[in-house]
């Protein structure tokens, strides 16, 4: 979607939607002009406007009337109340992109008077850093081109799939939360190596370019992880006996 002649708001613009704003500015996909932010925060609304010269609006309506695709990026509590008032502005021609976690499509379908295409998302916060996983899935209104022009949208952030509804919350547990549970691991990694002397800065640098480039391998390679353990895990190596001192820990 490069040099969209679209403009794209985003009613929220905290971490998650200044993640997606850089990426589109990054990308190229579009200009500064072409992107509106909205928030309740006037601190807020500066910051984004000083740092990527965007349009920002105070009033969410307004922003929903100047552009064909909508970003709904506000806490999940306030969504009800946010469409309550931008709900019926919204028109022919535009696309609704949720990425508040754990609302239906049924539920903000039901805040426009029409039917307005609506795609729900659910990202991760290495979006943050252009590493998000996302996932997507259609509203009742939604065809394959809006699916696509969200993808493409979403794509700047990180990989996007396409999920039915029903797993959403299966991915909500898998890469929402799934940040988490790699910061764990890789915390340990680090504090068995401090642990045997290596100095923590190093420590953590090792074990994180260790993950990264793992689950580089994963992904670019297409092998089952199993086959990449199998790789490392030579006969009498350290490798081996590191797996085999883990698995007697769970025992």
């Amino acid at each position: 979607m490069e040099g969209s002649t679209k403009r794209i708001g985003f009613i929220g613009g905290g971490a998650m939607a200044e993640a997606l704003v850089s990426g589109l500015l990054r990308a190229g996909t579009f200009s500064p002009g072409d992107i509106s932010v909205s928030d309740i925060s006037e601190a807020r609304l500066g910051y984004i406007k000083e740092k990527y010269r965007v349009d920002v609006q105070r009033e969410n309506a307004a922003l929903v009337k100047s552009a064909e695709i909508i970003v709904l990026a506000v806490k999940p509590q306030v969504v009800g109340q946010v469409l309550e008032e931008a709900g019926p502005w919204f028109g022919e021609g535009q696309l609704l992109v949720s990425i508040a976690a754990g609302v239906k499509t049924s539920f903000l379908e039901s805040f426009l008077t029409f039917p307005v295409p609506v795609v729900r998302v659910m990202p991760s916060t290495p979006c943050l850093v252009g590493e998000g996983a996302i996932a997507v899935c259609p509203g009742r209104f939604a065809r394959a081109e809006h699916l696509e022009l969200a993808k493409s949208i979403l794509s700047t952030a990180g990989r996007v799939v396409e999920v039915p509804e029903a797993l959403m919350d299966c991915v909500t547990g898998l890469c929402g939360s799934g940040p988490a549970y790699m910061y764990l691991v890789l915390e340990a990694m680090a504090d068995g190596a401090v642990r045997l002397g290596l100095a923590r800065d190093k420590a953590l640098l090792l074990a994180a370019q260790t993950m990264l480039g793992s689950a580089k391998m994963v992904l670019e390679t297409g092998e089952h992880p199993a086959r990449l353990r199998e790789m490392v895990t030579t006969p009498g190596g350290t490798t081996i006996e590191g797996l085999a001192a883990e698995l007697s820990l769970g025992e």
